[in-house]
């Protein structure tokens, strides 16, 4: 589900909330909204960018892989 909330929903940090991780969605939402505004969506394109490759990052990585590294880890960054 991760994974997923990454690929399509990932500009606003939401696979990082789903995850527990609200530092790191709070920073993905906030420099996606208020930096996308100040650099007329250049931050915004980043972040997705961002999303997009931890996305993909929690789809391939096997279950057992997954849980040891993003909870039991709490590795909130790639």
């Amino acid at each position: 589900a991760a994974g997923l909330l990454g690929l399509f929903l990932g500009t606003l940090g939401i696979h990082k909330f789903y995850l527990g991780y609200s530092k790191e969605g709070l920073i993905m939402l906030l420099t996606s909204l208020v930096g996308g505004i100040i650099t007329c969506g250049i931050a915004t394109f980043a972040i997705e960018i961002i999303a997009l490759v931890e996305g993909v990052m929690y789809l391939t990585k096997s279950d057992e892989e997954f849980y040891q590294t993003y909870v039991v880890g709490h590795k909130g960054w790639f």
